[in-house]
């Protein structure tokens, strides 16, 4: 099959929308439940090439939660311990730990679940039934991925009344160098971004500190691998295998930093012993855990502790978390990993990057500022590679 019809395009006036092979050849994928749309495939095909080229970088199982053609988070197969378990609303699947593309999955979930709400997953590997079991109870568009093991598609089949959507995809499909797009009747063309992301890409460190452990090597490829596949301009925070923070297609660079280093911050602080033991109400599912939590970490719209409120969502009135606590647990985070898809023009991007752990920087390099932006990175000891690539994407 070389043509899908699909119901419209981004908007429902959008029509008639499809998605279909130039060359007239079969397409590489196959839907095998449910019926995509427009946007599920700008997703699902994004997110594919992100979870395929960190399997192939690091030799791990990926993950990705894609929404609206940028990553939540992204995550390669290592172990959660109790309280990231707990935090990524998993620590009651005993079996986790035996599936290393189902803890691919959970983090990358759990990193950011306000933004993951209704959003599109992407596996490296064949679904097996841990993974399926997880996706199955989040609010998810859809999931795509090289093969699914018959049980694994038999829950996910089950999901939204039978209507989640299922693509499998071929994993041996190589598209063709070139790639075009129409804007206002205008087709652009250029070369695909074929630029493989890799450690000898983090060779050279202009700091100080030379001192980049393998470690921080992976969550540095992970960083950057994310920003390879998410809207322009991007910043990605990482650590311990996964994107813990996403900032996209902000105009300016400090905006990325900030925006990527609040989400971060909010990973970080989901892991709070006070956030932990939070006495949600039995009956509270987690997309309202999810917003509750939220709100009790950064202080949004509702105080969730106020009188009035919390009988809504807690068994008992908790205490607050206050300023103070969460700027020291904060300050105990360390080893933070900080990518960026160009180079920083000031170094205000490196003072905001400190407040959230980030010792390891990987950025292209170029600005006529570089040397201001090493001596920050200098007065805090972290270690900066410049990586030469730029890696803007739209």
């Amino acid at each position: 099959m070389n043509e899908l019809e699909l119901k419209y395009g981004c908007n429902p006036n959008q029509k008639p929308s499809r998605i279909f092979m130039k060359d007239g050849g079969d397409l590489p994928l196959e839907v095998l439940n449910g019926k995509p749309g427009y946007i599920n495939f700008l997703d699902a095909l994004n997110a594919w090439q992100l979870v395929k080229e960190l399997k192939e970088a690091l030799g791990l199982p990926a993950a990705t939660s894609f929404k609206h053609v940028s990553p939540t988070s992204a995550a390669v197969g290592l172990p959660l311990g109790k309280a990231l378990k707990q935090a990524c609303f998993v620590d009651d699947v005993p079996e986790l730990d035996a599936s290393p593309l189902a803890c691919a999955y959970a983090r990358a979930r759990g990193t950011d679940r306000l933004c993951s709400f209704g959003d599109w997953a992407a596996l490296s590997d064949v679904c097996d039934v841990t993974t399926a079991r997880l996706i199955a109870r989040e609010v998810s568009d859809g999931v795509i991925a090289p093969g699914y093991t018959d049980e694994a598609l038999e829950i996910l089949k089950t999901k939204r009344k039978g209507n989640y959507n299922i693509v499998r995809i071929d994993p041996g499909y190589v598209p063709a160098p070139q790639e075009t797009k129409d804007v206002y009747g205008v087709t652009f063309q250029q070369g695909r971004n074929e630029f493989k992301i890799g450690r000898k890409l983090l060779e050279n460190i202009v700091t100080a500190n030379t001192d980049l452990p393998e470690e921080a090597k992976r969550d540095l490829i992970v960083a950057l691998i994310t920003l390879k596949y998410t809207q322009s301009n991007s910043v990605c925070y990482a650590a311990d295998g996964q994107a813990i923070g996403v900032g996209a297609g902000q105009q300016s660079r400090i905006h990325c930093t900030r925006l990527a280093g609040t989400k971060a911050d909010t990973w970080h602080l989901r892991q709070h012993p006070k956030v932990l033991s939070l006495p949600f109400l039995s009956a509270l599912g987690r997309p309202e855990r999810d917003n509750v939590i939220d709100s009790y970490i950064n202080g949004n719209e509702e105080d969730v502790c106020a009188e009035g409120n919390w009988q809504r969502y807690f068994a008992v009135r908790p205490a607050p978390l206050t300023v103070q606590e969460a700027r020291a647990w904060l300050d105990s985070r360390k080893g933070v990993a900080l990518g960026s898809d160009a180079f920083f023009p000031f170094p205000d991007n490196i003072e905001r990057a400190r407040r959230s752990g980030v010792r390891y920087i990987a950025e292209p390099g170029g600005s006529i500022r570089d040397d201001l932006v090493i001596a920050k990175c200098n007065d805090y000891d972290m270690v900066m590679a410049f990586t030469g690539m730029r890696l803007f994407h739209h």
